[in-house]
């Protein structure tokens, strides 16, 4: 069967490869205890190890026992736009017109929704290099063309302004940027923010901002909204990091007015509606007592990102620029091998600690990059350190026959 031609432009998702690796390798008698060996610890995967919170989950049973569970408006149950509206006022000063928000099948769907009214066949959209992939993989499935910048430590492996004006050309449309980002946990500082927004606005170009860790940043100089810097800011949420309900699949969007019309009608052809259940559950996140819980993992998570940096730089995997957010640390493997993807692979056999390398992030110099999550619990976390530095310290003493699995 012929396929569309559009799929030469998305590339396998090797992290999923790495993960299955990984659990094929957990599956076998060096990670069985029964037979003498250690099991496997998953620093792979960015998804939390809390669930939905008690009210989050009482209010989806709720809803299911009283057959609340049909279609709601494309852009979602008004009064869970109202609460995502009114979170904004409360945690980041921000006042923001419900009308302006869409509720969407998770943030991947809002980003396949803003993506698909902004871009035309053969736009240029600028992204970071280092970046998650699947963004750039909204954009070629809209047939735009994303165009990787490199960013390297001194610009938080972000982008800036003067690199995306440099960059800007006849095709380019806007930017799709992510703060904190997926693979570095590092925030674009608010005043660089931005220079970026008015230089793009300047070019009558569109700013999209992927924030769905922005209610995980640890620092104050960083944990604000894009949104502050105008209302033709694009802002993309979800409840799956911070609200921990990643399988419930819901997020948000917060568009300009003038295009909340053309993302409706895209919504209802695309996906009728999110989620009612999930939805119905949604609203119980913004309740004093979730908000409470969602802060005190959000101090968890700090403190297990206060265990690893220092741990990995300490064994020579080094972190240039500490996460301010999320649940990721992003380490220079080169000190230890040229490809992070043999690294990884070399870690699972010999510590039983999977890792994610750095090739489905960027094309410029990934191979020495692999990403860590912190999304385990502490204990988790200090005996997958103790086996990486053991595991370091035999690997230094004995000869190696390394074999490449790329």
């Amino acid at each position: 069967m012929r396929t569309a031609g559009r799929l030469e432009h998305i590339e396998p998702f090797y992290v999923m490869e790495c993960a299955k690796a990984a659990t094929e390798l957990a599956q076998s008698p060096l990670c069985d205890p029964a037979r003498g060996g250690r099991r496997m610890i998953f620093l792979n995967i960015g998804e939390p190890d809390f669930t939905a919170p008690p009210l989050v989950r009482e209010a989806a049973e709720r809803a299911l026992r009283d057959g609340r569970t049909q279609y709601t408006d494309a852009t979602g149950l008004p009064s869970l736009r109202e609460r995502i509206a009114g979170w904004y006022g409360r945690r980041f000063g921000l006042a923001i017109d419900p009308a302006r928000i869409v509720v969407t099948a998770g943030a991947s769907a809002a980003l396949q929704l803003a993506c698909l009214a902004l871009i035309d066949r053969d736009d240029e959209v600028l992204l970071p290099d280092p970046s998650y992939p699947c963004n750039r993989h909204f954009v070629a499935a809209a047939e735009g063309r994303a165009v990787l910048l490199p960013a390297g430590p001194a610009q938080r492996f972000q982008l800036d302004a003067a690199g995306v004006e440099a960059a800007w050309g006849d095709r380019t449309r806007g930017v799709l940027l992510a703060s904190p980002s997926n693979p570095t946990g590092t925030s674009i500082d608010p005043d660089e923010m931005g220079r970026i927004v008015r230089a793009v606005r300047a070019r009558g170009g569109f700013t999209i901002v992927d924030e769905i860790y922005l209610g995980l940043s640890y620092d104050e100089r960083y944990g604000h909204s894009a949104l502050a810097h105008g209302e033709d800011v694009i802002s993309v949420n979800s409840f799956s990091k911070y609200f921990s309900m990643t399988g419930w699949r819901l997020g948000w969007l917060v568009l300009p007015a003038a295009l909340v019309p053309a993302v409706e009608k895209l919504a209802q052809n695309l996906f009728i509606c999110a989620s009612t259940i999930a939805q119905r559950a949604a609203l119980a996140c913004f309740e004093a007592e979730s908000i409470a819980e969602y802060e005190r993992r959000r101090g968890e998570f700090r403190a297990r990102r206060d265990l690893v940096v220092p741990a990995l730089n300490a064994m020579g995997l080094s972190v240039p620029v500490a996460p301010d957010g999320a649940f990721y640390a992003w380490a220079d493997c080169s000190a230890h091998a040229a490809s992070s993807w043999d690294f990884v692979f070399e870690a699972m056999r010999g510590a039983q600690v999977a890792l994610t390398p750095g090739r489905d992030f960027g094309r410029h110099g990934s191979e020495r990059w692999l990403r860590l999550s912190y999304a385990s619990a502490l204990p988790q976390l200090q005996e997958a350190l103790a086996r990486l530095q053991d595991w370091l310290s035999r690997r230094r003493q004995a000869p190696r026959n390394l074999v490449s699995n790329g």
